[in-house]
Order: C-alpha cells, then structure tokens, then sequence
C-alpha cells in the first residue's frame, strides 16, 4: 500500500506530505483544489511523461516520492519500498529506488505492478492487452494452474529444440567452409602435439641456456671453494674431534654433526661436477626452443590463452566437425523431438483453450452484471479469445478484453473508451469481479462519480468498499454517498499564501467528516445535510 505521499512544485502544490492507510481512502474538496494534481503525481511517480507545464512556477525542480509498505516485494528488507522521481526545468530526471538511481523505464516497470490508477488511460494495467490472458488465468487458477506449468515445461523444450534446429550452419556452401576452417583448425592444433606443462618447461630450459654463462662460472668457483678449502679443513676438524669423542657425549654429538655436514659437502660437490659438465651454451637448442615457444603463442592467440584452453577449444571444434558431418541425421533427430513435443504442446493448449472459454463467460456474465449496477445498462463486456496457430508462453490463445457502451455500436477495445468516467465504471466493475485474484495492490479511482447519482453511487461506493478488502483503493469523488463509505476521508483545499496559491490536504476525524459529506450532498452545511449525512455514514 502507499504509505507516504511526498510532493512538491507541481502546479500549485508547494510542498505535501499525506499518509494514507489500508482500506478505502476517500479524497474530496473543492474544484479546482487540488486533487487532480495528486493523480498527475501519481502517474509521475509511475514513470509517465512529464510536461513542464506541471511544475510550480518560478521553481526549478519537481519532485514526486511514495513510500510503498510491500512486506513481500523483492526490492525491500523491512517492507518498505522507496520510490522517488525529481525532474529538472531541463528536462534532466534523477528516479531512485530506495536511494539508488535507477532509469524512468525501470521505475515505471516497478511501479506498473504496484500501483492502478483508473481515470486516465496512461497507467491502467487492464488497458494493456498483453494483461488479459494473465488476469483470466488468474482468475481460472485452480483449474489452469498446472495445465500451464506443464505447458510452460513443455514450451521452454520446444524454444530450445526450435533454437538449435536454427544452429544448422546454413546451406550446404556455408556448412562445407564452415567445416574446413574448423577441420585447418583442429590440424593445426593436431600438428603442435602440445603436452600439458610444456610451455612451463621450455620457459625454464631457455632460461638455464640464456644463464649458462654465469651457471657454469658459479659452479666452477663454488666447486674450487669446496675441493681446495672446505672439505679439507672439514677432514682435520673431523680427525681432531674423533680423538675426544668418546669422552662425553657432548663432543660425539659435535663430532657427528660435523662428519654429517663433511659427507653432505661431498655430496654436494660430485654434484656440481656432474652439473658443470651438463651445462653448456646451445644455440641450436636456443632457437629450437624460442621457435616451439613461438608456436605456443601463436596457438595461445587464436585459440586459448593457455595450454589447457586449446585443448578445449579442440574438444570443441571435434564435437562441432563431428555434428556437422552428421548433420543430416541430427536434424531428423531434432524435427522429430519437435513434433512430438508439438503434440503433446497441442494438447495441453487445448485444455488450457477450454478452460479459458469456460470461465470467460463467467467473468462476462458477472462483469455485466456489474455494469447494469453501475448505470450502464447497454454497455456489454466481452472476453475475445481466438486462436492464430503459433505456440506462444501461453498456449495458442490470444485474448482481449472488449466492450460495447451503446446499442448499435461494436465492440471495441477497452482503451478505445474516451470518457473517464465510463472508463472507470468499467474499470470498477472488472475489478469487483477480479478483486479475489488480481495482485496489484494499490488502485486508485478519479472521475469515477462522473454522469451518475442516487442510487448508482451508493453501487459505486459498495463496489470500492468490497474491493478494499483486498487492495489499497484512493478514490477522488464528488459524491456524498461514495465519500460515506470512506474508512479515511482526506480534505483537499487550496489556500493563499503571501500572494501564492497553494494546496493542503488534511485527514479528518469523524466530525469533520460529517460536515464534508454534509457539503458534498448539499453544497452547504445545515442541520438537515448534517442529518443526511450521517444516515449515509451509518450505512458505511
């Protein structure tokens, strides 16, 4: 539900906060006050076009932002979804979902699923025709609900299937070059004969040959240190403590550490030789490995950029060589997959079909009876379901809700409708009936009391009361029996202020409600409008 309303400079709107509640919210007030300014904010919010002719003169900036309370919305973590949208005198908009920016598009995408406004035609969920198979669906659930998710299951096979029948690389031409640049390319792989590591190893066999020098240089002085020096004096210490160590064990345990450290220094020095005699400089050995390496590169280049990555890139292209030279066959495969799931695709769109005619002509009969309620006696709704013959996420029905206003005329689509006030009756009545399922849970109702009276508007304010039940309704009215049936009543006014004309809007306490129904009905407040007034706030 909407929360909080915050407006500012839009038309004669300075600076508004309202907070509206669950159930029936009624706005009343004066012409010309202010109250269809809220509904243009609304629809700002809602992602609409803005005109420069909304803003409040002399100011620089509009701006619009709605606390939604959507405990189950996955834009929030405490149930509270933040919308705003500020728009500059140039045009420039800065739109934010709780405090992050975000697009107009995606604004209006959110807000198109929270929020209906009924009134004017740029924000009615039901006016969108790619709705109407939804909103039946929905109101069919328990019977279609896994007809559809089989269907769906079977759908999103047959989009694959239908995706890789497309993959069938063209023509024969096309199929004969396409195979002889990936069969160059698996040679060409072939042909290296890479092994894993390989690149590491000829890395580190050109560093030693690029070193060689300074290795052999090392190993010669480090080999002379240990021959001439080292070992020799290791040998005198060694023959110095044998003539102790038997005294204690301390002077064994030195004894034993040198003589280890002896024959390790050995070790290590018959294997400098043997390593002095293995190092040389090749330059044959050189370019033969810069050139393997070069190939390594080359290969990386086009095809992966490691060892490991070309080997999959040859994995790839064998299974493609192989799918191709059998293509024949695997698209035989894959048509015959096609057909059967068309099959079996058909038959649970011809259940979805039957269950869909069935309760079309359920909400026919009691949107109709709606609108015989709300005063349009000649005005006939009608659920248009045809076939074209194309599988679609929805089976193969295309559906569109339809209306006839008058006697004589045709039916036409919902949008076609000019007047506000029919189109919200009419509105009104598909929403009585879709109440139970439909899932946006705010809807908003302007002009709706438009060419009607009496008893009509006692209808009109039932039908809003029983819709509230399960939705947010704001509803701006003129009329005092719908105002009666407010369970929070607003007060819209305009004031003038240091030469400025602004709006205010109050809630009122039940006493005040009173007397604005009492002036509604009357145009004046007296004891008898008084009176009247409160009968009709009995029948709430």
């Amino acid at each position: 539900m909407i929360a909080l309303l915050h407006i500012k400079n839009i038309g004669i709107i300075e600076d508004l906060t309202v907070d509206f509640n669950e159930g029936l919210n009624i706005l009343t007030g004066e012409t010309g006050s202010g109250k269809s300014l809220i509904i243009n904010s609304l629809n700002i919010i809602s992602g609409e076009r803005f005109s420069k002719d909304m803003m409040k003169k002399e100011s620089k900036f509009s701006f619009v932002e709605v606390c939604f309370y959507l405990p189950n919305h996955p834009d929030n973590e405490d149930g509270n979804v933040i919308v705003s949208r500020e728009i500059y005198e140039n045009g420039r908009n800065i739109c934010k979902l709780n405090g992050r920016a975000i697009t107009v598009s995606r604004l209006k995408e959110i807000v198109s699923n929270i929020l209906d406004i009924h009134g004017q035609h740029d924000n009615q969920s039901l006016l969108n025709i790619s709705n109407h198979i939804q909103v039946l669906d929905d109101f069919a659930s328990k019977e279609i609900f896994n007809i559809k998710k089989e269907y769906k299951e079977k759908y999103n096979q047959y989009i694959e299937l239908k995706n890789k029948l497309k993959e069938n690389y063209g023509n024969d031409e096309e199929k004969q070059r396409t195979l002889d640049l990936l069969k160059y390319q698996l040679d060409e792989i072939l042909s290296a004969n890479l092994q894993p590591n390989e690149e590491e190893d000829l890395e580190e066999k050109k560093k030693i040959i690029l070193n060689s020098k300074k290795i052999v240089s090392s190993l010669n002085v480090s080999s002379n240190y240990l021959d001439t020096n080292v070992l020799d004096n290791l040998s005198n210490i060694l023959n110095q403590l044998d003539k102790i160590s038997n005294l204690n064990e301390e002077y064994e345990k030195i004894y034993n550490v040198v003589q280890n450290s002896y024959y390790e220094l050995e070790e290590a020095s018959r294997q400098i030789d043997n390593l002095k005699t293995q190092i040389f400089f090749d330059e044959v050995e050189q370019n033969n490995i810069q050139e393997r390496l070069n190939t390594i590169f080359n290969l990386k280049r086009k095809y992966g950029n490691t060892i490991e990555k070309i080997f999959e890139y040859q994995k790839n292209i064998e299974n493609q060589i192989k799918k191709i030279e059998n293509l024949e066959e695997y698209i035989e495969n894959l048509k015959k997959q096609i057909k059967d799931i068309e099959t079996q695709m058909s038959l649970l769109a011809k259940k979805m079909h039957d269950v869909r005619v069935n309760y079309s002509k359920i909400i026919e009969d009691n949107v109709n009876l709606e609108l015989k309620d709300l005063n349009m006696r000649n005005a006939i709704f009608k659920v248009n379901i045809q076939q074209n013959g194309q599988y679609n996420i929805n089976g193969l029905d295309n559906i569109e809700f339809l209306i006839r206003t008058n006697l004589g005329e045709d039916f036409k689509p919902l949008i076609k409708i000019a007047s506000g006030g029919e189109i919200s009756r009419i509105m009104l009545a598909i929403k009585k009936v879709l109440s139970d399922v439909d899932k946006i849970p705010v809807i908003i109702f302007d002009e709706i009391d438009t060419g009607i009276s009496g008893e009509s508007g006692n209808v009109v304010g039932e039908k809003l009361k029983y819709i509230s039940k399960n939705h947010q309704v704001l509803c701006i009215t003129h009329l005092a029996n719908i105002a009666a049936k407010g369970d929070y009543n607003y007060y819209i006014s305009k004031q003038d202020i240091d030469g400025h004309t602004i709006t205010k809007i109050k809630k009122l306490n039940e006493e005040e409600i009173i007397k604005e129904i009492a002036r509604i009905s009357s145009g004046q407040i007296t004891d008898v409008s008084i009176e009247y007034a409160r009968q009709l706030r009995n029948k709430k």
